[in-house]
């Protein structure tokens, strides 16, 4: 049986962020927490176990984002894991061509099935390491909330932006000693606190663009 507190839970935290869901989407979400709890249990995708937790650390996580990517049209989610923040992201976005990268294969191969069975078919999953994809135009944004410094995302990043495109990195505290790692012909255009409904720690994305040559 659905746990109905799941989906109140959800809809509380997509109201405080202004987010309005149709009831297929919402499905969409809580079908994503179900499959990551079935899949779970045999490739440990997540440290997190409780599936109230996911609704707080993974969706509301990933949903906490969603203005920035308004009238986007191409996204690469790199080192997209279990499918954080793309998954989210593509069912918020269904006109939006999103791209998950990941180098782990059990994890690919999740992405891979989550897209199929929650009917996504703007999710394109890539095994790929990032230095190896390629974009014949590049994308609009490339995101992440796995990298482990924005010196290492833009670096080895680069490649995938479109002439117009930028990143958006999701962080925790505000990363203040790695915005001196970022290459010089980068700039970093934004830093926005993010909130994120039940979760008590610190949420930044950061904007980070190049430099008009």
């Amino acid at each position: 049986m659905p746990d109905s507190g799941l989906q109140d839970m959800l809809v509380r935290g997509t109201d405080q962020l202004g987010l309005q869901l149709s009831p297929a989407q919402i499905q969409s979400a809580l079908d994503y927490v179900q499959l990551l709890l079935k899949w779970n249990r045999a490739y440990n995708l997540t440290a997190v176990r409780d599936p109230y937790d996911m609704i707080t650390k993974h969706l509301l996580d990933s949903f906490s984002i969603y203005p920035y990517f308004t009238g986007v049209t191409t996204v690469a989610d790199i080192g997209c894991g279990a499918g954080l923040p793309g998954i989210p992201l593509a069912i918020i976005y269904p006109d939006t061509h999103f791209t998950l990268v990941d180098s782990n294969g059990k994890k690919t191969r999740f992405v891979a099935q989550a897209a199929a069975e929650l009917d996504l078919p703007n999710i394109d999953c890539r095994h790929s390491r990032v230095e190896e994809v390629i974009s014949d135009n590049g994308f609009s944004v490339v995101t992440s909330r796995a990298f482990s410094s924005l010196g290492d995302m833009v670096t080895k990043c680069g490649h995938l932006l479109a002439p117009e495109g930028r990143f958006l990195a999701m962080k925790g505290i505000k990363p203040t000693e790695e915005l001196s790692e970022i290459p010089s012909d980068y700039t970093v255009c934004a830093i926005h606190s993010v909130n994120v409904p039940g979760l008590q720690a610190q949420r930044h994305l950061v904007d980070i663009r190049p430099l008009s040559k």
